[in-house]
């Protein structure tokens, strides 16, 4: 889990030339989002391997609730999805934002049309809580959300993990797909 140094007045000696950091953890845990699939049901992960969810993958093929259903093209997870959620599966998509955009019919079709209450966990490539998003992948992600209507949820760490669960509950009520983005602006998951 990555460390990000709080120096406080606390923390300055009195000479003010040298000074003592805390660390104070942050981002977003494997183990969290484990637990929050637990806690909603998830039954299914259907999602396209990548190396920002590989810590995330490690936990979920040793979770004996899920199955994991990689596929090859980000556009086939909203079919593979649909196709669970009519047999009576509650699957989670894990997705790259880039993927997202790039699925935007499949989304549009086989999600919206067919009124699939889905939670997508979107990689928020490229984007910084500075506002100062230095690749257009972070710069489109949102337009490209609110052009579908779809809500979403911002997550950046452990503590909003009860925003997991509001997608859930926002999906299932509109019966649409709704995003998580997960805003940990150096590694996705870590």
């Amino acid at each position: 889990m990555p460390l990000s140094a709080r120096i406080s007045p606390e923390n300055i000696n009195h000479d003010g030339a040298r000074f003592h950091m805390t660390e104070e953890k942050t981002g977003f845990s494997p183990k969290v989002v484990i637990e929050e699939f637990r806690k909603n049901g998830v039954t299914h992960v259907v999602w396209l391997p990548d190396s920002e969810t590989n810590f995330l993958f490690l936990l979920m093929k040793e979770e004996p609730s899920l199955d994991l259903v990689p596929v090859s093209r980000e556009g086939l997870a909203f079919s593979t999805a649909a196709g669970l959620s009519a047999g009576g599966a509650k699957p989670v998509i894990l997705i790259q934002n880039t993927g997202l955009m790039e699925s935007g019919d499949s989304l549009r079709g086989w999600g919206i049309g067919l009124n699939i209450p889905v939670v997508m966990m979107v990689g928020y490539r490229g984007w910084t809580r500075h506002g100062k998003n230095r690749d257009t992948a972070a710069t489109f992600t949102e337009p490209f959300l609110n052009a579908f209507n779809i809500k979403f949820f911002l997550i950046e760490n452990d503590a909003d993990a009860p925003r997991i669960a509001w997608a859930f509950k926002e999906a299932e009520k509109t019966k649409r797909p709704v995003a998580i983005l997960i805003g940990d602006e150096f590694h996705g998951f870590n």
